[in-house]
This record gives structure tokens, C-alpha cells and sequence, in this order.
């Protein structure tokens, strides 16, 4: 499934839309919903992500695949994997928080978002400093 720059600027910008919509919509109290219900497009977004990822890791397991071309890409694959792993983990505990579920104390809730945080910022200083040595 291969597509365009635009089309996925706009698939981008339509759910970030979406959900903006529904979360004011929340915060107005003009609509009575879940906090699950109102990350819909979120999480529509992200397994979307997930499953264009997971297609492109698992084109390495065919025949005829030499595994000495990409190992640095799989590693760059791993690591948004982990990210989007992370990224869910505090969406569901956020909205798990918020429609009070659990009596979770605010700092375990964010837990996954700093280390999500604290490993782009580390792929951030590895990309710009990091020196090939050949």
C-alpha cells in the first residue's frame, strides 16, 4: 500500500481534526461521551501506523532477502515500533485516568510519554552526532 506525501499530510491532518473536534466538544460538556470514545481517531490513526510498519518489517522474513542491507533500518523500525507501543500505552492509560477507571496516581500515567520522549530525544542526539566511521 504506497501512498503519496499529500494523501497521508491529509490523512494526518483529517483525524488530528477529528479528534480535536470530539475532545472540545468534551471539554464544552456539549456532548455526554467517553474519553475512549473521543480517542477513536487516535487510535483509528495509530493501528493504521502499526499495520504499514508491521508490513514493512515483515517483508524482511521473505525469501531471498539479504540481511546485511538494512540492519540500521531495522533498528529505525523497532524503534517506531516501541514508540507507537509507547504512545498507546499512555493514551489508554490517560483515558483510563480521565474516565476515572482507576485510581492511578497522575506521574504513572505519563510514564510512557517521558520515556517516549527521553528515546526521541536520544535518537535525535545519536542522529546528529553520530559520526560513520568506515
Amino acid at each position: 500500500m504506497r501512498m503519496s506525501l499529500a494523501q497521508r499530510v491529509l490523512l494526518t491532518w483529517l483525524f488530528t481534526l477529528l479528534f480535536l473536534i470530539m475532545l472540545v466538544l468534551k471539554l464544552d460538556e456539549k456532548a455526554p461521551w467517553n474519553w475512549f470514545l473521543i480517542f477513536i481517531p487516535v487510535w483509528i490513526f495509530d493501528t493504521i501506523l502499526l499495520v504499514m510498519l508491521i508490513v514493512k518489517m515483515a517483508g524482511r522474513c521473505k525469501s531471498g532477502y539479504d540481511p546485511r542491507n538494512g540492519s540500521q533500518n531495522v533498528k529505525k523500525k523497532a524503534w517506531y515500533l516501541i514508540a507507537m507501543l509507547l504512545k498507546l500505552a499512555f493514551c489508554l492509560a490517560l483515558c483510563a485516568k480521565l474516565q476515572q477507571f482507576t485510581e492511578m496516581k497522575l506521574v504513572y500515567v505519563f510514564i510512557p510519554l517521558w520515556a517516549l520522549l527521553m528515546g526521541g530525544m536520544i535518537e535525535l542526539g545519536y542522529n546528529i552526532f553520530y559520526v560513520r566511521r568506515d
